[in-house]
């Protein structure tokens, strides 16, 4: 099958942190890293690169990516100290059970504080010639998953932090900045709140802008249950150039549920992140081609992996940036 417009193929962000920098935590040893992610990529074939996420790097955080925690913590109104029973009523909230603590408690109106985008993204922009990509956790999952005794309000909280993030992004010039979010496939019902908030942080995008959904990926485990179907509003209430959706792991009605979707730039997940096993170009290929069927062919803009590859070895995240691009190139008859 082919198309008029070639179908490019991206990462959705994170990538396995090189031993090296676990070892030796470094201004030299961070760009090395950055450089080696950019380059496999390159290598591979994907079209538009990312640097792995590794400017959120925290030698004391080494377990997780930052998706949270770094863009939180730098923030005015935040603290990371909590009393036992400000804990204790955060665990007891639905849908934190995969953390042991949140990232920190807000105690007074939201600023930037030390956080700085614009500069996390020069760590990489001269470091490739290729296309670049800039990631963003959504306002909605960051307030989520704070403890809140500012606001007592989920809207005011998610809103103070789309303010925060939408100076930030203005700043920065990648071809593409990406607004992440994992949590609200768990909880629909939100989706006109987590649109506003999002639209909020597009709206000053510069150049390309996408939102990515999925089911969250905590040690290779799906956090949110839910459908595509009940977040088909939500969707169609998103100002973004193009969506990036996670569906190599999903069923088939989901498929079917995103055929309601109004937006016509589609990113596609056809490598599974959450298996081990690497894909071959023709399975690749193949989930092109049913998705493609569904949704058509000319909807289809960008072809990337469920979510990030931070969970995964190094080497296996290569060959399924491989068989990612090889099998785009079987599905076009390049």
């Amino acid at each position: 099958m082919t198309r008029p417009s070639p179908i490019k193929t991206t990462v959705v962000g994170s990538y396995p942190v090189p031993v090296w920098l676990t070892l030796v935590s470094n201004r030299d040893s961070l760009r090395d890293a950055m450089l080696a992610v950019l380059k496999i990529q390159e290598l591979a074939g994907i079209d538009v690169v990312a640097d792995g996420e590794l400017h959120r790097w925290d030698v004391n955080h080494a377990e997780t990516n930052g998706m949270i925690d770094y863009f939180v913590r730098p923030l005015d109104g935040v603290t990371t100290r909590l009393a036992a029973t400000q804990l204790a009523a955060w665990r007891a909230r639905a849908g934190t059970g995969f953390r042991a603590s949140p990232p920190g408690v807000v105690t007074g109106s939201i600023g930037p504080g030390t956080l700085d985008l614009a500069a996390d993204y020069a760590r990489f922009r001269d470091l490739t010639d290729r296309p670049k990509k800039f990631t963003v956790t959504s306002p909605y999952m960051l307030a989520k998953m704070l403890a809140d005794d500012h606001y007592h309000d989920l809207e005011a909280l998610t809103l103070a932090l789309a303010a925060v993030l939408r100076d930030q992004v203005a700043a920065v010039d990648a071809d593409v900045v990406q607004v992440d979010e994992a949590n609200l496939t768990g909880s629909p019902d939100d989706g006109p709140l987590a649109a506003e908030a999002i639209n909020r942080v597009l709206g000053a995008v510069r150049n390309e802008s996408a939102v990515h959904l999925c089911f969250g990926n905590y040690g290779g485990q799906t956090i949110q249950t839910g459908t595509y179907a009940k977040l088909v509003e939500f969707l169609n209430r998103l100002e973004a150039d193009h969506l990036v959706l996670e569906l190599a792991r999903r069923p088939a009605a989901d498929l079917e549920a995103l055929a309601d979707v109004s937006r016509p730039g589609l990113g596609i997940g056809v490598i599974d992140v959450k298996d081990t096993e690497v894909e071959s170009a023709d399975t690749v290929a193949r989930r092109i081609e049913s998705a493609a069927a569904v949704l058509g062919a000319e909807r289809i803009r960008y072809v990337h992996p469920d979510c990030g590859f931070w969970m995964l070895s190094r080497s296996i995240a290569d060959a399924k940036m491989r068989a990612l691009v090889a099998g785009r190139d079987r599905f076009e008859g390049r």
